[in-house]
């Protein structure tokens, strides 16, 4: 059986774990509202009503293509590009471009800033696998404009991040969103995850704070894997009410 990223991959195991994701998606979380093309997000009401509902829903998609067979996974993008030409088509107008690369981009750089936050440093040849791995997501979602390699990448990434990043109304709206599903605690949380692993830009512009409150209990969330009682870190920043989702998370263990 063929798989669309091979079982040893660096993208299983940083796809595998649930507190990497968690800090995948704290980290497009916070820049997600910054895009300038966060209207779209807006366009269906579906983020702002239900953030962590999207975040499993997201999550979903993302496993079907990292641990599927190559056709599931290649069927999970197309009908993922197809939610987002209905989406098009109700609005009477195309999402930009440069849009759905940042969405790529989000996860190509939030999966190696999160797994080195939270495991070890990724060598060269690893980074570049997660880049071929979105890559190919992109070509499948016929993604205009894409890198071809993961230096190449870099650059445009960056460039992206200091153009495309406006702290708005929709910003703010979208934070009181998170504040609202998460309670004043977990949201508290949310942005001390997001210090630790958003770039720089992003914190300037959404006023995160220089000091990561949240380093003693990363380092905590280290020690009890010794201890094993991992989870630490998800469960205590997602409701409780999402006790089934939040095991599910973690494929690795399974």
């Amino acid at each position: 059986m063929t798989f669309f990223v091979s079982r040893d991959s660096i993208v299983r195991q940083i796809w595998g774990n649930g507190d990497t994701i968690l800090f995948i998606f704290a980290g497009a979380s916070a820049e997600f509202a910054l895009n300038k093309a966060v209207d779209w997000l807006y366009f269906t009401g579906r983020l702002p009503a239900d953030p962590l509902g999207r975040l499993f829903s997201t999550v979903s998609y993302a496993r079907q293509i990292v641990f599927s067979e190559h056709q599931a996974a290649v069927d999970a993008i197309y009908k993922i590009a197809a939610i987002h030409k209905g989406v098009e088509q109700q609005r009477g107008a195309q999402i930009p471009d440069c849009t759905y690369r940042d969405v790529l981009f989000m996860l190509i750089d939030y999966s190696i800033r999160a797994f080195e936050l939270l495991e070890r440093k990724l060598i060269d040849t690893e980074k570049e696998e997660v880049f071929n791995v979105f890559y190919k997501v992109g070509l499948g979602m016929e993604i205009k404009g894409l890198t071809e390699n993961f230096q190449q990448w870099l650059i445009m990434r960056n460039d992206h991040i200091s153009k495309n990043l406006i702290c708005s109304d929709f910003t703010r709206d979208l934070y009181k969103q998170y504040k609202k599903h998460l309670g004043l605690t977990r949201y508290q949380l949310l942005r001390q995850a997001q210090v630790l692993v958003v770039p720089q830009k992003v914190n300037e512009l959404l006023s995160l704070g220089k000091i990561p409150l949240l380093s003693p209990i990363l380092y905590l969330y280290k020690l009890s894997r010794l201890l094993t009682i991992e989870g630490l870190l998800k469960n205590m920043i997602l409701p409780p009410e999402y006790k089934k989702q939040i095991a599910d998370l973690d494929v690795n263990s399974a």
